[in-house]
């Protein structure tokens, strides 16, 4: 028993030791640089472009007079803050999925998540128009634990258990029915144009108001997971050696899949279907600063925002005036990404 537990604590102490404190400070101070950057630019470029003074202004000293001030203030402020917001939300809930499941491929779109809020908020657009934000919050966290329940449920009753690839494929299957239930209403209750920019994913109709109440859930959400970061990090070693130094793990995955829930829900009723941010940015914020997820979890929130906002604002360049979905030009990059990972996945097994 003693050598076990010496065994048990020597990995945690590994663990620790992997991780790379300096080169994560690194990471997100540079991070929030390059956001910082992201944002004013993003501000000034769109179908009109505004000079770098006028953004100042319309931020520090507005007019509401000036057309150009209520264009940053109404829907370019709002829309920027909301790609930081969905960004942070995505990779932080994908390095928890990945750590709690010890599953490479996990993430909230993957897992089918992403497709349980839409599909949830495809039926309060059907059947109860005009419901209030608020509760249409709600309803997309009640669609997406419904898909969790469903993917667990699936994967947990196969033959040799829930393997990573057999979550994976649970996960694609019920995106795909959700997918197709969500098209028959759109199509049925004649509202597929205010659906199809969900499903294409884009921030282009962010609005104060849904800030305002996406904001505490987030900022919430947010908090749970930085304080549950130590012991993702003993869970992402396995179950024998997290229960071994004490975890009470069942307690820890419930948690950590409401923090998740919570971070995907108010993500996909802000911005729609964006997938792949909670794939990649994990794996990249683990190449940079190691193992320990109290480095992998804030440096995920700093270049998941990141990418969103660069994505966006690449999205509105593309070819001007029309926006191509940011949804898409994430896939381009999210589509290989994952299946390097399950080529690399299905070595292993």
């Amino acid at each position: 028993m003693g050598t076990q537990e010496s065994y048990e604590k020597l990995a945690a102490e590994q663990a620790v030791k992997q991780s790379r404190p300096v080169a994560a400070s690194l990471v997100i101070l540079l991070g929030l640089a390059a956001l910082a950057l992201g944002l004013v630019i993003a501000i000034s470029f769109g179908a009109a472009t505004i000079s770098f003074g006028v953004v100042w202004e319309a931020v520090f000293r507005f007019n509401p007079d000036n057309p150009d001030h209520q264009v940053i203030r109404e829907l370019r402020l709002p829309r920027v803050f909301a790609g930081v917001m969905v960004g942070a939300s995505f990779a932080v809930a994908g390095a928890i999925m990945q750590g709690m499941t010890r599953n490479p491929l996990a993430d909230s779109a993957l897992l089918g998540l992403n497709s349980g809020a839409a599909f949830a908020l495809a039926a309060c657009m059907a059947f109860l128009p005009g419901l209030p934000y608020t509760y249409m919050i709600l309803f997309c966290f009640a669609g997406a634990a419904f898909a969790v329940a469903v993917v667990y449920g699936v994967g947990a009753f196969a033959r040799g258990g829930l393997t990573p690839v057999r979550l994976t494929l649970a996960g694609a299957a019920l995106s795909a029915l959700f997918s197709a239930l969500s098209e028959g209403i759109a199509l049925h209750y004649q509202i597929g144009q205010d659906l199809a920019f969900w499903y294409a994913g884009g921030l282009g109709r962010t609005k104060w108001e849904h800030l305002e109440i996406m904001l505490p859930w987030v900022a919430a959400a947010m908090l749970g997971a930085f304080a549950l970061s130590r012991s993702i990090t003993l869970l992402s070693l396995g179950d024998e050696i997290s229960k071994g130094l004490g975890q009470r793990t069942q307690l820890v995955k419930l948690a950590g899949t409401v923090i998740v829930l919570i971070l995907a829900g108010a993500s996909v009723s802000v911005v729609g279907m964006v997938g792949f941010v909670g794939l990649i940015i994990p794996h990249v914020s683990r190449k940079l600063v190691g193992v320990d997820y109290r480095w992998i979890i804030p440096c995920s929130a700093v270049l998941g925002g990141l990418l969103v906002v660069y994505a966006d604002l690449a999205a509105r360049m593309v070819n001007p005036p029309a926006e191509t979905p940011v949804g898409a030009l994430i896939a381009l990059i999210g589509v290989p990404f994952f299946l390097y990972l399950a080529r690399n996945e299905r070595r292993e097994l």
